[in-house]
């Protein structure tokens, strides 16, 4: 008779949010039992007191450092103090608790938000502090990349002595089970299913949207950046080191193409079952042109996206209607 495998025990930090919930599904899939998980309620992450107590009396083998304080533009702007200094707190005091109750291995989970406004497309991870910040959301895309650094100094300092290996991945646009629906504080997929699911209800003759409808942006079904964050954190560490730098280590999770806001808002109001008028406000902001992550480095290492933006939006679409039932 073989030995059986011995199943780490893993710590997922943001369980209950979009991501965090898709890698619990994930890893449960693949007979992970031994999960460790706290709502914001019974563990505050950027009490530090409480992360060091936590981490000793659970000794994780394994974290994926999926908490975040995230919000839309609206949110970003009125609470900077609060992005920045949240965001930094819960990273900092996760993987300091993490090396000091002998973790191994973490997966820090980032933001497209990090790349310079203006940066090359697609978006490569070389890109990294080559150029200034989107002005609306710097503090969190500072926070973001602290993680990213903290990750790989922890690494450089005490890889070989103690063994560490802290990953990060960077997601391009996310939305699946789990997004938030928010009428104003969601993102752009969530928001058009809301709007075109009201309006089919309503028997509207027509919906308006924001802008131009030619900026371009790629979008990630939230199950393939689990199983990604899961086939990260368990490359082999001669095979991460290969594709990887020890002060650009972080690899970039995305879909591998994009779509223009109005094929979007076409593709949504078909999930939906909306048939009025689909209508460009141009008067409204666009954005930046594109937003697109170049994902070669992933893919060089045998992940690919599985599910399409129409099976993508069939599945969001029925999570939209099981919440607000």
């Amino acid at each position: 008779m073989g030995v059986t495998p011995v199943m780490p025990k893993i710590y997922v930090a943001g369980h209950r949010g979009m991501v965090g919930s898709a890698i619990v599904r994930i890893l449960q899939s693949q007979g992970h039992s031994n999960i460790a998980m706290r709502t914001h309620a019974e563990l505050d992450l950027t009490d530090q007191a409480a992360v060091k107590a936590f981490f000793e009396a659970e000794k994780p083998d394994q974290v994926y450092l999926a908490a975040a304080k995230v919000g839309g533009i609206h949110a970003n702007n009125t609470y900077p103090a609060d992005f920045i200094y949240q965001n930094l707190m819960m990273q900092a005091n996760v993987i300091e608790a993490a090396f000091r109750n002998g973790v191994k291995k973490l997966l820090f989970l980032g933001s497209s938000c990090i790349y310079p406004r203006l940066a090359e497309q697609p978006m490569r991870e070389d890109a990294l502090l080559t150029g200034l910040l989107e002005p609306t959301n710097e503090p969190y895309a500072i926070a973001k990349i602290a993680g990213i650094k903290l990750c790989e100094s922890y690494n450089r300092q005490f890889g070989e002595s103690h063994g560490l290996d802290y990953r990060s991945v960077m997601p391009t646009n996310l939305y699946g089970p789990g997004d938030n629906y928010h009428p104003e504080n969601s993102h752009v997929i969530p928001a058009l299913i809301r709007r075109f699911h009201e309006a089919k209800v309503a028997a509207l003759p027509s919906v308006s949207i924001w802008g131009s409808g030619t900026p371009r942006r790629e979008f990630l079904y939230v199950d393939d950046m689990a199983c990604a964050s899961v086939f990260v954190m368990n490359l082999p560490p001669a095979i991460y080191q290969q594709h990887t730098q020890p002060m650009l280590s972080h690899i970039n999770v995305g879909f591998g193409s994009d779509v223009t806001i109005a094929e979007l808002a076409k593709a949504v109001g078909q999930t939906v079952g909306y048939q009025g008028i689909i209508e460009f406000d141009s008067s409204k902001p666009d954005g930046a042109p594109r937003k697109w992550m170049d994902s070669s480095r992933l893919n060089a290492l045998g992940w690919q996206a599985k599910v399409n933006l129409e099976r993508g939006l069939s599945l969001a679409y029925q999570d939209f209607k099981t919440q607000c039932d």
